[in-house]
């Protein structure tokens, strides 16, 4: 029975001393670096079927089966693809040799492991997985998918967008959601939010004054 895997880029950094992560192992309909594209409700069947059998899905270290760094706690299906949120034990040496490459910078990826069921072609060739059988979502060196980012603690809420697309002032927690959100770092977050506490919540007046990082900043999450 073979097993594919396919990656993701994340940003990590909120695992912190917790060891808590959370975020997408997978976006329905983004073509990856392999050339797949994952249909919505891929994961269904076999989520279910894990819920069903009460089992959850294995946290591994590189795709290695004898090396499990932690736990998902849970994995679901929603609009965007697959969501995890799990823990990554400092109990297990390895969970404590990736905390501290996690915060080192070194690692950036998450991976998921699977068996394809259903699949079909596009017209210009790309491999369409209709239905997967997910086995495990492991941290990984080298993503193939870049433009997944897990966010810190949750998903950013509409209306956070919203007010921000609005140009209405956001308090220090609601832009600290947005910005972790859209997968910064801690730091990343914290520079974003001295930008956009500068033009008090006006992106005109953030780029006069922070510069060029404000207009590329206010752009990508004004256009997003």
């Amino acid at each position: 029975m073979a097993i594919e895997t396919k990656d993701m880029g994340i940003d990590l950094s909120a695992a912190g001393q917790s060891g808590a992560i959370e975020g997408y192992a997978s976006l329905f309909g983004i073509e990856d670096q392999g050339g797949d594209i994952v249909a919505p409700g891929a994961y269904g069947a076999s989520l279910a079927r894990l819920t069903g059998e009460a089992r959850k899905v294995k946290m591994l270290w590189q795709h290695d089966p004898a090396q499990p760094i932690g736990v998902w706690e849970e994995a679901r299906e929603d609009e965007r693809g697959l969501w995890v949120k799990g823990r990554i034990l400092s109990e297990v040496a390895k969970g404590r040799e990736a905390l501290a490459l996690i915060r080192a910078g070194s690692i950036d990826g998450l991976s998921i492991g699977y068996r394809t069921v259903a699949s079909s072609k596009t017209a210009a060739g790309l491999r369409v997985l209709e239905q997967v059988e997910l086995w495990e979502v492991s941290l990984v060196t080298f993503p193939m998918l870049p433009q997944a980012r897990v966010a810190a603690k949750s998903d950013v809420p509409a209306p956070v967008i919203e007010k921000f697309r609005a140009g209405d002032r956001l308090t220090e927690r609601e832009f600290e959601k947005l910005a972790k959100g859209f997968g910064l770092s801690n730091a990343q977050a914290e520079r974003a939010a001295r930008i956009h506490l500068k033009g008090q919540g006006e992106p005109a007046k953030a780029a006069t004054e922070a510069g060029a990082e404000a207009v590329a900043f206010y752009s990508a999450l004004l256009g997003a």
